[in-house]
């Protein structure tokens, strides 16, 4: 992550990458999305708003979603930025979230499912299971998407992009799948014991 003065809009812009996440009630929050999820969550009370960057790896579109390995990257990625929240003064019962990413985008083996679309109904099961209401979505489709987050009205500006674009977008999320399906396949090799909160 790393912060610029925008000159555009008058003050700083956070740019988060996948594994990310960023709170503030000031900051534009900005990234560009592939295959990757982002969720814009604004408390409406508060003011306060956060967003994070997040990629399962692997198929979780199952009954038994959130027992999968896969899952447990989304879920801390998203217990992370709600607790940031909670912790900043924040109360869940305020929400409300915005979903974005889940492109068609990067090559994955056929073993690893439709990862794109497991994100996808993730994201909307987790909210779903948080009461977070989803109050706007752009997800899924061919292209990548860039996002500016405006903490103080919630606004988001989205561009989609073509992927030869943005080559360091498929680059960053390249290296961020090939982490985590290593991860996952150290896991699996150990016994994968897996916790959750």
């Amino acid at each position: 992550m790393y912060t610029r003065y925008s000159d555009k809009f008058g003050r700083n812009m956070v740019i988060i990458y996948p594994g990310e996440f960023y709170v503030s009630d000031q900051d534009i929050i900005a990234t560009v999305l592939g295959s990757c999820i982002s969720v814009c969550i604004k408390d409406r009370k508060t003011g306060l708003a956060g967003m994070n960057h997040f990629m399962l790896p692997g198929d979780a579109r199952s009954q038994d979603m959130f027992l999968s390995a896969s899952t447990k990257y989304g879920m801390f990625a998203m217990e992370q930025l709600i607790n940031e929240m909670i912790k900043k003064k924040g109360s869940k019962k305020d929400f409300e979230a915005k979903v974005f990413g889940g492109g068609h985008v990067l090559n994955f083996r056929k073993s690893d499912g439709n990862v794109p679309e497991a994100n996808i109904d993730f994201v909307r099961a987790f909210l779903r299971m948080e009461q977070v209401a989803v109050v706007k979505e752009d997800v899924g489709g061919y292209v990548g998407r860039k996002i500016l987050f405006f903490p103080e009205t919630a606004k988001v500006l989205l561009k989609r992009l073509e992927t030869s674009v943005d080559s360091k977008l498929i680059r960053a999320e390249e290296t961020y799948k090939t982490r985590l399906f290593r991860e996952k396949e150290k896991l699996q090799q150990a016994g994968g014991d897996l916790t959750l909160f």
